[in-house]
């Protein structure tokens, strides 16, 4: 691996680049969250030429290096002139960009990618980088969505499905204290899975809202207790499509955090994202902010 500067600092925001328009608001959007947590940005080129000597000419590794530090350079001065105090290194990494910025994060770093961004119903999509990133993450994600500097709406919204998020809404109440933001805590459970394809005792539907209202309920006393001063508000919602729910939540959010759960791959494959996680990362309308369920440890808040 090779690196403009220094290596990162473990708890650095990392942001990737590629020279696309979505990537340099990612690295802007990446630059404003470093600066709240204040911690350093790394900003991250993948060349994904390590390996590939058989295949490429000496001169074409050469433009891939002149072109990936150019890039770096500029994006790290555009940073500059929006944040002047922020500490930013660059890497240039002859890795793919997946591999190069799950590198650079270790194990408390938090990764952030843009969404694909090349307008009409493409920008509704993230491409692969951003799903393979999000996909194999072991520290936190996230995905850019919605436009830089659009105006805030003051609320954080955490996704809470179950006891264990918990956690995942500990974390949405730190980045709510660190905007100053109100947080929302949302419920949502789908009552075709739930009860059946056919509702037919209406009795039993009241018995397992009642459970799920109580689990959102457990969650919300945890969080005002150990957030006495963060205005939160809790609400539990039943439908037929979760991620239907969320995405529209997400409107009037400056950001959403979710659990990263995954699905088995097929025939035995790497996981892939869950349904519900998948459509968040297409369609939301603010950035998602994707917390792994699975191996890892969170990435660094102090």
């Amino acid at each position: 691996m090779e690196s403009t500067f220094r290596t990162p600092d473990t708890s650095s925001v990392i942001v990737g680049v590629d020279g696309s328009e979505s990537a340099r608001s990612a690295a802007l959007w990446a630059a404003e969250e470093a600066v709240r947590r204040d911690r350093p940005l790394h900003i991250v080129y993948g060349a994904d030429t390590e390996g590939r000597n058989l295949y490429l000419t000496a001169e074409t590794v050469e433009m891939v290096r002149s072109n990936g530090r150019e890039l770096l350079d500029d994006t790290a001065k555009a940073v500059a002139v929006e944040y002047p105090g922020l500490n930013v290194t660059t890497e240039f990494s002859r890795a793919d960009a997946v591999t190069a910025l799950h590198r650079a994060a270790g194990l408390h770093g938090t990764v952030v990618v843009g969404n694909r961004g090349l307008g009409g119903f493409n920008s509704l999509l993230l491409g692969s980088v951003g799903l393979g990133t999000a996909a194999i993450a072991m520290t936190p994600v996230i995905v850019v969505r919605g436009t830089h500097g659009a105006e805030e709406s003051g609320t954080v919204l955490a996704a809470v499905r179950d006891e264990h998020d918990v956690q995942i809404a500990r974390y949405a109440a730190r980045e709510a204290e660190l905007r100053k933001a109100s947080l929302r805590l949302l419920h949502v459970w789908n009552i075709l899975q739930s009860v059946g394809e056919v509702v037919s005792m209406l009795d039993g539907v009241d018995e397992i809202a009642s459970g799920h209202e109580e689990t959102l309920r457990a969650a919300t006393d945890v969080i005002r207790g150990e957030f006495p001063d963060l205005d939160v508000q809790a609400d539990a919602e039943k439908s037929v499509s979760v991620a239907g729910v969320l995405v529209e939540a997400s409107r009037h959010a400056d950001l959403l955090v979710m659990g990263g759960r995954r699905a088995p791959g097929p025939l035995g494959l790497a996981p892939n994202l869950g349904k519900a996680t998948h459509s968040l990362l297409h369609h939301a309308h603010c950035p998602v902010l994707l917390i792994p369920r699975t191996g890892g440890e969170f990435g660094s808040r102090a």
